[in-house]
């Protein structure tokens, strides 16, 4: 097994991998910086591995992929010793695919459309219209919960997923816990995780200072 990962800390999508790797035990794995900020994502030999240049992205011995949702979709299809995270059972996986359907569809755009103009384009402050889709984004997140996981009572990618992303809204809008309480008490949960601490936290404050710094 060679793995190579190309990566940025503080990008909630590659915190996603990092959680499924923890998870998963695999721990041989080469990390790449890709530096956004000085477009190392758009030099050839990035271009040529992946013409779409976005991060995280694999490389599995002579197999690449891209996408973190195609990535740890394919990392335990590979690797796992169970189909816990990712069941075979098809109800229960279309419950998880629905999930990171949600994470790719409504989550990471509604934190992409707050971050990205602050962190890239020079804006001082979010705009009422993105934080509105934040707020939506909390209201699907807090129906969807109607167990302790996301997915069901199992924890799933669907959890990991999604908690890269919605994490890393709540430093955009944080949660009030008495409007969306499933959804602030599945976060504390998730906090609690070693993985969380680990993997997701460090890039998240990373995330969280230069947006500070962008907005001074």
């Amino acid at each position: 097994m060679v793995l190579t990962l190309y990566k940025l800390d503080a990008s909630p999508p590659v915190r996603a991998v990092y959680m499924t790797l923890d998870v998963l035990g695999i721990t041989d794995v080469e990390m790449v910086d890709v530096n956004l900020f000085t477009k190392d994502h758009l030099k050839d030999d990035y271009l040529q591995m992946n013409p779409q240049h976005t991060i995280p992205t694999l490389k599995d011995d002579d197999f690449v992929i891209w996408d973190s949702h195609a990535i740890c979709t394919y990392l335990v299809n590979k690797y796992a010793d169970s189909d816990a995270l990712y069941p075979k059972d098809l109800k229960q996986r279309a419950i998880v695919d629905q999930r990171l359907h949600f994470d790719s569809g409504i989550l990471f755009p509604a934190l992409r459309g707050n971050v990205e103009p602050v962190a890239f384009r020079g804006a001082k402050s979010y705009t009422p219209e993105n934080l509105e889709k934040v707020r939506s984004a909390y209201n699907f997140s807090e129906k969807f919960l109607t167990s302790e996981w996301l997915a069901g009572n199992e924890f799933t990618l669907a959890d990991i997923c999604c908690l890269s992303s919605i994490s890393t809204l709540n430093i955009i809008l944080p949660i009030d816990e008495e409007v969306y309480p499933n959804l602030s008490a599945w976060l504390k949960r998730c906090e609690a995780k070693d993985f969380y601490k680990k993997w997701n936290q460090p890039g998240l404050e990373q995330l969280t200072q230069l947006i500070k710094t962008k907005c001074e």
